[in-house]
């Protein structure tokens, strides 16, 4: 059975990826607004009632880029090494997706990747659903901070949950903080690109930024750093 069910999960993940891409495809081409579901469906070889079991809303379609990344901050903080701050885990993270050019940090200067941050920055139905993400980043990163605990490294004591008491408020206002953070630093590579800089001239001030940022909220989320 287990062989079925994940046969069954990677047919509906190549749906989603087909549907997604041929909609940024021809949003790229056409403009947001200018592209109907019934045109994404037609291109994606699928029914309009199919292609809403996948995307219940239009902008959906394109958000889908960032739905492996939503409780990536979280899954940082979980598995992180023994004895590694929630805080330092997170810093790594960034730095190492600032060296390898990773789309999320902002800090790529791919023409493909540039099209697309000028598709969802450009459309503001699209920077609205966005937040929806956001939010649900900060939750699930709120609930990984509380277990970790406050001032805790990896293995030692969980604390409660993300609505449990004042740890649990701790964590939420953190975990707030942190993924803000984060997009700030990545709209400011991403606007330095499009200004027509490259990601090579960039990286060196996105990593100061980055520490700059993170000594920041050190200073701030003590019991997680």
């Amino acid at each position: 059975m287990s062989g079925e069910t994940g046969l069954r999960e990677r047919k509906k993940q190549r749906m989603y990826q087909t549907i997604s891409e041929a909609a940024i495809s021809l949003f790229l081409r056409r403009g947001f607004d200018q592209v109907s579901v019934a045109d994404v469906a037609a291109a994606a070889e699928v029914s309009k009632p199919t292609l809403f079991r996948y995307f219940p809303a239009k902008e959906d379609l394109v958000l889908h880029r960032f739905a492996d990344h939503e409780d990536e901050a979280a899954r940082v903080v979980r598995d992180r090494p023994a004895g590694e701050s929630p805080l330092a885990a997170l810093r790594r993270h960034f730095l190492e997706g600032l060296e390898r050019r990773d789309p999320v940090t902002g800090l790529n200067d791919a023409e493909g990747v540039l099209a697309f941050h000028r598709l969802l920055y450009g459309t503001p139905s699209l920077v609205a659903r966005l937040f929806a993400y956001v939010s649900r980043s900060e939750e699930a990163l709120a609930s990984a901070l509380a277990q970790a605990g406050p001032g805790g490294g990896a293995g030692e004591e969980p604390g409660g949950g993300p609505d449990g008491g004042p740890d649990g408020l701790a964590a939420r206002l953190a975990a707030g903080q942190i993924i803000t953070v984060q997009r700030i630093l990545a709209e400011d590579n991403w606007r330095r690109i499009a200004e027509g800089a490259t990601a090579e001239e960039v990286h060196p001030d996105a990593v100061a930024a980055a520490d700059r940022a993170f000594a920041m909220l050190r200073s701030g989320l003590t019991p997680y750093a």
